[in-house]
């Protein structure tokens, strides 16, 4: 997006326009170009609002109804924090006694929803002219409650301010097309970033695969997933960061969330030969390395192969890791693996893999799919052997989705 298509769209025009588009694929997208063409808008006008409907319909699935209201770039809205998730973080800024607060960073505003959704005042900055100018808009329900400045956040008088949400760049500048870049290029940069968490509370979100050598010496880190993917590292300081707790993985599903914690890296439990389970641990739990106190409480071994497969000869479940039932241990050969997928009648199939250099896409185009019947295989090694391993999804049903966890909450 540029300014002359941020004019445009920001009139009682292209507001109305925007609001009565439903745009949910390329074909939907064309003719909504080729109608608002022919009634005579400017192609400005026709390229921020058919733009603006795509990108409301990709959002519904971070912001939910919201998303009806608001206004994005295709960057920000990539970038954005889940709605949930950012209801998450105000929580946690709320429960430490902050009232003000300032979104560093805030791009276009996803945090700073959440806050000001449960009542704190927000002051919201972005160094990016037109991400601030969007960053209003989908604030302005709030009122006075919460402010959008256009600024650099080095620059930011935080008088008057309890704590600060800290989001660092980590892509490069743009609206749409963006590269991620090496941390010690992010902006403002992490030195300034960790002396502020020094200062004052805050709470600084990074990628979850960020360097854990790098991670202050003090303060939370907390590793989040949502609905099987781990989305980002949050670091905590000051009020925010809760006593005794270092490292920390928040797992997200549906309307329900679960939280592990530790005052450190779990200490490790001992290999063992597959069992009648297979457990997969939560992206959020091996980032955090907290896999140990979850195999203990599944009273599982690590599988041998120096993978992060855990496994038992139980059926517990945990919120922590995803349980499979063993069917079949086969070599990894494609023969083998397609005679027992006939047998068996499967022709859905989930494929994972660890500690081998196979990629699932490429393997499942050697196999003969058919059936009704639905599996998960996975591509792993047992010891020095290379195996395949075929499994069924332990559901819900079987066990208690919560168990283990020491919170467990609606999202």
């Amino acid at each position: 997006m540029d300014h002359a298509e941020l004019s445009a769209l920001l009139t009682p025009e292209g507001l109305r326009l925007v609001d009565a588009l439903r745009i949910s694929s390329t074909a939907d997208a064309a003719s909504a170009v080729s109608r608002l063409r022919r009634e005579g808008l400017s192609p400005d006008l026709v390229s921020a609002v058919v733009g603006q409907a795509r990108l409301r319909e990709r959002a519904r699935a971070k912001f939910g109804p919201f998303a009806d209201r608001m206004l994005f770039t295709r960057a920000g809205l990539e970038q954005a924090t889940r709605l949930a998730v950012a209801a998450r973080h105000a929580g946690r800024f709320r429960d430490a006694g902050i009232a003000r607060v300032a979104d560093l960073g805030c791009g276009i505003g996803g945090d700073s929803l959440g806050f000001a959704g449960i009542g704190l005042e927000v002051l919201a900055v972005d160094a990016d002219e037109i991400t601030a100018a969007l960053a209003a808009y989908n604030l302005a329900p709030f009122g006075a409650a919460a402010r959008v400045r256009h600024g650099r956040a080095e620059e930011t008088d935080l008088d008057g301010v309890d704590a600060v949400w800290l989001d660092p760049a980590r892509r490069t500048s743009g609206h749409s097309e963006t590269r991620r870049i090496a941390a010690s290029d992010y902006t403002p940069s992490l030195e300034w970033a960790f002396d502020l968490a020094g200062r004052m509370p805050t709470g600084i979100k990074l990628g979850p695969a960020f360097d854990r050598d790098d991670l202050p010496a003090d303060g939370e880190a907390q590793w989040i997933s949502a609905d099987g993917s781990t989305i980002e590292l949050v670091l905590w300081s000051g009020a925010l960061a809760r006593p005794g707790v270092r490292r920390s993985a928040l797992v997200i599903r549906g309307d329900r969330a679960a939280e592990l914690t530790a005052a450190d890296d779990a200490p490790d439990v001992d290999p063992r030969d597959l069992g009648a389970y297979l457990h997969e641990p939560d992206g959020a739990v091996i980032r955090a390395r907290l896999i140990g106190d979850v195999a203990r409480s599944l009273d599982a071994g690590m599988l041998a192969g120096g993978t992060a497969y855990m496994t038992s000869d139980t059926g517990r479940t945990s919120a922590f890791a995803t349980t499979f039932r063993v069917r079949e241990v086969l070599p990894l050969k494609t023969r083998d693996i397609d005679a027992a997928l006939k047998r068996a009648g499967i022709g859905i199939l989930e494929i994972k893999k660890r500690g081998v250099d196979i990629d699932p896409a490429q393997f499942r185009k050697k196999l003969s799919l058919s059936g009704s019947a639905s599996a998960t295989l996975f591509l792993t090694r047992v010891g020095d052997r290379r195996v395949a391993v075929l499994a069924d999804r332990v559901e819900d049903g079987e066990g208690r989705p919560g168990d283990g966890a020491q919170s467990s909450s609606p999202a």
